[in-house]
């Protein structure tokens, strides 16, 4: 059985992720807000916040927190776990190229290679703009990419398996290093409570960005870049880092 990307996954999502910090995403990007702005931001825009694992732990720290996804299963589950967590979250399903908001928001964060998945430069750029134009004088943009030198020598052809108690996924990758462009095809059996197992398949994508494209589409949506790291402890970028974090500023 085929489904739309993350309509599936959706449901195994968060046990598929158990392995991330999300508390150290959190610190950083507070440490990030209390370097770069005079204030600390009481509304923070999420895109491409998922199952909202990062959303509410922001909301629970006190940030008046806005999450976006396309995805309205996983959206779903970022609010079923925001109200049993007991903060509150407005949530959005809504297109990161062409969002819309009712006001401005202090700063912006996408985590988790979110831009990766918009495989146009015109994509990418129109939402570049659009958080332009919902930030706020001097606020700030964080997000992070894969970097091509990880989708050349990690993702590559290569294929995983990934697993927990009740879930099996297979992931197969296809990358084409002339255009960029990764494309993942993931087999996932899900266990039923009568026993069996059930079959579904997804196929997702993903281009890679050098950081001299990014910038220069930031800088034309009105960013400065003030800072390009290779992990949430704030290391300097290389040229073979696996993921690139961009701490940008509206100008």
């Amino acid at each position: 059985m085929r489904g739309a990307p993350y309509s599936i996954l959706a449901e195994c999502y968060d046990s598929l992720m158990e392995g991330v910090d999300y508390p150290a995403w959190a610190d950083f990007y507070e440490r990030m807000f209390a370097r770069h702005l005079n204030k600390k931001p009481s509304i923070v825009l999420d895109l491409g916040c998922g199952t909202g694992k990062l959303t509410n732990l922001l909301a629970a720290r006190g940030y008046d927190m806005i999450g976006i996804d396309l995805s309205e299963d996983m959206l779903s589950r970022a609010a079923k776990a925001s109200e049993e967590q007991g903060v509150s979250v407005l949530y959005l399903a809504q297109d990161m190229r062409s969002f819309d908001l009712y006001g401005t928001v202090g700063a912006a964060v996408c985590s988790l290679d979110g831009i990766n998945y918009l495989t146009k430069r015109e994509d990418v750029l129109a939402c570049f703009s659009r958080v332009h134009m919902f930030l706020e004088d001097g606020g700030l943009f964080l997000f992070d990419v894969n970097t091509p030198w990880k989708f050349a020598h990690v993702f590559g052809d290569e294929s995983y398996i990934l697993e927990d108690e009740h879930v099996y996924l297979g992931w197969q990758n296809a990358y084409n290093q002339n255009t960029g462009l990764c494309r993942f095809y993931l087999t996932i059996f899900f266990e039923k409570k009568d026993g069996l197992w059930e079959r579904y398949e997804e196929e997702q994508s993903e281009r890679a960005y050098s950081d001299r494209v990014l910038t220069k589409m930031l800088e034309k949506a009105g960013f400065r870049v003030l800072d390009v790291t290779a992990d949430l402890q704030g290391t300097k970028a290389g040229n073979a880092d696996e993921r690139h974090y961009f701490i940008c500023q509206k100008i």
